[in-house]
């Protein structure tokens, strides 16, 4: 038989993976034709561009997500700035607003950096006039505890992924991963047998692993 018609198989991966952020990045340009300058919509799955901007949450009012108009209009239906607050917490948030608009307020007092604080600060390292056995104010006293790093702060968008995922807040990227992995070959049908009850669960589980990674989680 000649050459040209050997019978030649070919192999073809069938496993679920997910497109990388360039690819996501580029069909949702290709499909809406983005202009130059515009960016898509943040919201899951929305090829629209989007035109208006939503704070991630009420601990990061200076990241936003963009939207489209229609998916910025759902988001600030749903967003409530006290959600989770007590009422003390909400009796004092009005209080700073009503004073102070909601700034930051300083005391009128030389700042650490200052000539004033560098000096005061020489003064005490060489122990003049005073004891400092316990080094609270910078001596060779107890050491005290490092300050515990603070906690990682998410916005709406990312908590409803991570839940999707059944994880929890400070899960990081291996674990992220990992769980996408176990969900995604148990409930594909080539892998249980055929059973598509597990579809919408699927779609869920892709659709928070893509989020995820345009959040740069993983």
């Amino acid at each position: 038989m000649p050459r040209a018609f050997q019978y030649r198989p070919r192999f073809v991966d069938i496993r679920v993976r997910p497109p990388s952020v360039e690819e996501e990045e580029k069909a949702k340009a290709d499909a809406v034709g983005l202009k130059p300058g515009e960016r898509a919509c943040d919201h899951p799955g929305c090829r629209k561009p989007a035109t208006a901007k939503a704070p991630k949450s009420r601990e990061m009012l200076n990241e936003h997500y963009w939207f489209c108009q229609p998916h910025a209009a759902e988001y600030n239906r749903h967003w409530d700035f006290f959600a989770g607050m007590s009422e003390g917490e909400i009796r004092k948030r009005q209080q700073e607003e009503l004073f102070t608009g909601g700034r930051p307020t300083w005391e009128m007092k030389a700042g650490r950096n200052s000539r004033e604080a560098a000096s005061f600060s020489a003064k005490f390292g060489k122990g003049e006039g005073y004891r400092d056995p316990y080094g609270m104010f910078g001596g060779q006293g107890v050491k005290r505890e490092a300050p515990q790093a603070e906690a990682r702060q998410l916005g709406k968008i990312e908590r409803a992924a991570l839940a999707d995922l059944d994880l929890e807040v400070d899960a990081e990227g291996p674990q992220i991963r990992q769980r996408y992995t176990e969900l995604v070959r148990r409930l594909h049908p080539d892998a249980n047998g055929g059973d598509r009850s597990g579809e919408h669960k699927l779609q869920r589980v892709i659709k928070a692993y893509q989020s995820l990674r345009k959040a740069g989680m993983v």
